[in-house]
């Protein structure tokens, strides 16, 4: 892989993860559903909400850019041939994506979170977490076909 489409997959992934996580902070501070991801993510480590957003954050973009490389790779193996159908292609992997983690989250996750405040996660979490994996797949096919990236 060349190092330009390395950095621009980096680029995807964070623009990607920017968008979700703006989403799910609006859908948060609304209070539509207790999707506070970032603190969620931080806290399973620091056990503890005070501390857990800058963790929280800095885990939740590296993932962000590292799954990435594996939406540009299925975007790339399912070939559009335009910027519309990068985008659609990226948010159906989201679907996908956004299904299984919510999923995960409602029944694994939310059980054995440390905070009380996570381990409630009904569908308004589960909803809350699947818009925001399309929103993310979308702008990362997005910038998939607005820079042309390939890897390969």
């Amino acid at each position: 892989m060349e190092i330009v489409a390395f950095v621009k997959t980096v680029v995807a992934g964070i623009a990607g993860t920017l968008c979700m996580s703006v989403l799910m902070s609006i859908i948060h501070s609304t209070g539509i559903a207790n999707a506070d991801m970032i603190r969620a993510i931080g806290s399973m480590f620091t056990r503890s909400y005070e501390n857990s957003f800058t963790l929280g954050v800095v885990i939740h973009f590296l993932f962000g850019i590292i799954i990435a490389f594996i939406y540009v790779l299925l975007i790339n193996l399912l070939s559009p041939g335009s910027v519309g159908y990068s985008i659609l292609t990226g948010g159906m992997i989201g679907l996908f994506h956004g299904v299984a983690v919510a999923f995960l989250l409602v029944i694994a996750v939310a059980e054995h979170h440390p905070l009380e405040q996570f381990r409630n996660a009904g569908v308004e979490v589960a909803v809350a977490h699947l818009v925001g994996h399309i929103v993310y797949g979308l702008i990362v096919g997005a910038v998939v076909g607005v820079l042309n990236i390939r890897l390969f």
